[in-house]
């Protein structure tokens, strides 16, 4: 069965993008065939394997608004066995475009089954809200991964996001799990990130990677090269850090 993962949290500068990019960069060097889909209206991770936003023939809108077979938008991206279905802020009309179409919150699911057998991994990069297209997202997948900034207020909002999880598992997939969750931008010298840290495993539970995600200068620089950490500096703390939740995401995956 292919692995069909939302990266996903309705809070904003989590670390979502920078997630959904480097897993998928990571995990496709391990041998698997891996899809990217930017569900993002923003499209940072569009840029971030290189694309020009600007010059993108079809995209995410068109598959989700246009009824283009999503294998007409997908494209290969920079880094090694991974194809990227790509977005640009056109998607942002969609919440609204979509508002009377049929079955709506089917749309991604049912495109992605003309491709589905042709990846092991299919990673969602979600948009910071609640709508239609992180819906879109929630019912296409089989997994979720959750990413929590290692800072105040890390848990504001979660208990919505598991309420709208448990909605779409009850009317809409059933299937649909969280995998695991990740801490990011974590700094193990602050009291304030062990403090958070103990909360989100309280919260949680064995669903914590063991794998933090450091904040890194050399993670943040990589998508102005157009690059995943992995092929800009897979020796830094971030790409190893990385490195070590792809091999994570593989172990608690290869069985389902």
């Amino acid at each position: 069965m292919t692995n069909i993962i939302s990266i996903v949290n309705q809070k904003g500068g989590v670390g979502k993008t920078t997630t959904t990019l480097n897993l998928a960069t990571y995990v496709g060097k391990k041998r698997k065939k891996v899809l990217f889909i930017d569900l993002d209206p923003q499209g940072n991770g569009t840029s971030g394997f290189g694309v020009d936003k600007g010059h993108i023939e079809n995209s995410t809108y068109d598959v989700m608004v246009n009824d283009l077979p999503i294998s007409e938008a997908i494209i290969e991206s920079s880094a090694k066995n991974v194809d990227i279905c790509p977005t640009n802020i056109n998607l942002a009309g969609a919440e609204i475009e979509l508002v009377s179409a049929m079955s709506r919150e089917q749309i991604l699911k049912n495109a992605i089954k003309e491709v589905e057998d042709q990846y092991d991994y299919i990673f969602i990069d979600c948009p910071p809200s609640l709508g239609i297209l992180t819906i879109n997202a929630l019912t296409a997948s089989n997994g979720l991964i959750v990413p929590i900034q290692g800072e105040y207020y890390a848990l504001e909002g979660l208990t919505q996001l598991i309420e709208t999880i448990n909605i779409v598992r009850k009317k809409l997939n059933p299937d649909i799990d969280i995998i695991g969750v990740v801490l990011t931008m974590f700094d193990r010298r602050t009291q304030l990130t062990r403090q958070v840290k103990e909360e989100v495993e309280n919260y949680f539970g064995d669903k914590v990677f063991k794998t933090q995600i450091p904040r890194n200068v050399r993670l943040a620089e990589a998508p102005s090269h157009g690059l995943a950490i992995a092929d800009y500096d897979p020796n830094s703390k971030g790409g190893r850090a990385y490195e070590s939740l792809a091999k994570e995401v593989i172990n608690r995956t290869k069985n389902r």
